[in-house]
């Protein structure tokens, strides 16, 4: 398998974020909506929240290391 390049990084930031934005917003909507009835919602989406900004910050971090490997 060879190598992603900056533009495959480049996407990979942009869709990890999305994602993050996406999983975030859900926590808000919980926050704002649905609770206290919904308490039990919370560790589900908080995780899947925190599991998409954690893999946005490891997308973020390869693309830094390969523009600072590249240039």
């Amino acid at each position: 398998m060879s190598d992603p390049t900056i533009a495959d990084l480049e996407r990979a930031v942009r869709k990890a974020k999305r994602i993050a934005a996406e999983r975030a917003g859900e926590l808000h909507d919980l926050v704002e909506e649905r609770l206290p009835a919904a308490f039990d919602e919370i560790p589900g989406i908080a995780q899947a929240t925190y599991d998409a900004c954690q893999s946005w910050a490891q997308a973020e971090a390869r693309l830094q290391a390969a523009l600072s490997a590249a240039g």
